[in-house]
């Protein structure tokens, strides 16, 4: 058999190179899979979880989430050695200064294991976004992308000239 690309063919047998090619393929699509999802906003289903009685709305009133006193609450999950975490943080506290509607509440992962598996999060920073009413319009796990961020809070509330 003539060697193949950088003359991996004496190593590497015909069905050995077509698994290696394949494997490169599926972990190239994972990868760009991962990208696209990575700090995403999804908004849920209609009706999506609201038939059970712990809601992610319950959950989060048990840690002190009181989406009634601003046009749009966020509720960051964060661990301390995540560094997208507290680039987020500082996204959200400066963002606040400028938009009185947005409240921000920083939750320890860490320390509310409980409330992390109800709420299904499985990476930090995790976001959940809740209007005025409670109601949950929308969810990001990874860091959040600056313009989907940026859109969804201006959306609901007012920026401050």
């Amino acid at each position: 058999m003539p060697p193949g690309p950088a003359g991996l063919g004496r190593y590497v047998s015909g069905t050995g190179l077509v698994v290696l090619v394949v494997a490169l393929v599926v972990t190239g699509v994972a990868a760009w899979w991962t990208r696209t999802r990575n700090g995403a906003v999804h908004t849920p289903a209609p009706g999506t979880g609201q038939e059970d009685a712990l809601t992610p709305q319950t959950v989060l009133a048990g840690l002190g989430v009181r989406p009634d006193d601003a046009d749009l609450t966020v509720v960051q999950f964060s661990t301390a050695f995540c560094g997208p975490c507290r680039a987020t943080r500082a996204r959200l506290q400066q963002m606040q200064t400028s938009r009185p509607g947005l409240a921000y509440v920083h939750v320890d992962a860490e320390s509310h294991l409980d409330e992390v598996r109800a709420l299904d999060v499985r990476r930090t920073p995790t976001l959940f976004y809740l209007d005025r009413s409670g109601a949950l319009v929308g969810r990001s796990s990874g860091a959040p992308r600056p313009e989907e961020l940026t859109a969804l809070v201006d959306a609901h509330t007012t920026v401050q000239r």
